[in-house]
């Protein structure tokens, strides 16, 4: 049982070690590529994956080398993860329940209310300070130059991103009458130089949430499947850790206690000489 078990927590913390290796390298990648310019699910990425990296790796040297203080450190540790990563899944859960598209008559694309969305992060896009630099993001990615050269006919019968549907045009209930553009608050906000088009629309910044909110329930699938993974190693390195300590003390003092009971108890030997005595007598 010592062996098996030990082996067991080796592999699974081994299986754990190399997961967290794409894991710090998706977020290294996302970091550097992302469609969203949204990049504060990177840190939680990073922290989740080194994390898992250095857990996992005390408790493959306690399991394998029979280090009690290795595994004792590796258990503590891992409570706090598998809490701190189920209270992060649950909060995006909750946080990403809100939101998504509009269906526009007659388009393929959909539009997007901020209003629609959790208040969290709705309150986190109107930050000023927050939104310059998302918006300077979409600016550099030249998200809104790849639907410049649509026709008419091509807004009618081709798909957009939640980006491109808020920040690269006008909403659609936009009308123009006798030359100026009407409609509600985003219309007005609504230029056609490159610098500005719809990039402080409400409809941008719903856009730009609906990237977040796809992202974060991928994210929180994986989260998941690594709390699952997480709770089976924990489970496992219990029985790890109580396998080494008894390695290392092999005669512990309740040993003693459950010797004694095999022992004949007092009236045993009490009545053992009672019985020679009579039958000596008779």
């Amino acid at each position: 049982m010592y062996r098996f078990s030990n082996t067991v927590i080796g592999v699974l913390n081994l299986l754990s070690l190399l997961a967290s290796i794409p894991i710090i390298g998706a977020a290294l990648w996302k970091a550097r590529s992302s469609t969203t310019c949204e990049n504060f699910l990177q840190t939680p990425l990073l922290v989740i994956g080194f994390i898992i990296l250095l857990v996992s790796l005390a408790g493959f040297i306690g399991a394998c080398f029979n280090v009690a203080w290795a595994l004792w450190v590796y258990l503590v540790v891992m409570i706090f993860l598998i809490a701190t990563l189920m209270g992060l899944t649950l909060f995006g859960l909750v946080v990403t329940s809100q939101g998504g598209g509009v269906e526009v008559p007659g388009r393929v694309y959909k539009e997007y209310r901020l209003g629609d969305y959790h208040p969290w992060l709705r309150e986190r896009v109107r930050d000023p300070q927050y939104w310059i630099s998302i918006r300077s993001c979409i600016l550099s990615s030249k998200t809104c130059a790849k639907i410049e050269s649509w026709t008419t006919l091509d807004y009618f019968q081709r798909d957009m991103t939640s980006v491109q549907s808020g920040c690269c045009k006008p909403p659609t209930a936009c009308a123009y009458e006798t030359g100026v553009i009407v409609g509600g608050e985003d219309c007005y906000r609504w230029n056609n130089g490159i610098e500005t088009l719809c990039y402080e629309c409400d409809a941008c910044k719903a856009g730009v949430l609906e990237e977040i909110r796809l992202d974060w329930r991928k994210l929180s699938v994986v989260n998941i499947l690594v709390l699952v993974l997480l709770i089976a190693v924990y489970a496992a390195g219990c029985c790890a850790f109580h396998n080494t300590r008894h390695a290392a003390h092999p005669y512990h003092p309740s040993d003693d206690n459950r010797m004694t009971k095999v022992r004949p108890r007092w009236d045993y030997y009490w009545w053992r000489w009672w019985h020679e005595k009579k039958e000596q007598l008779y």
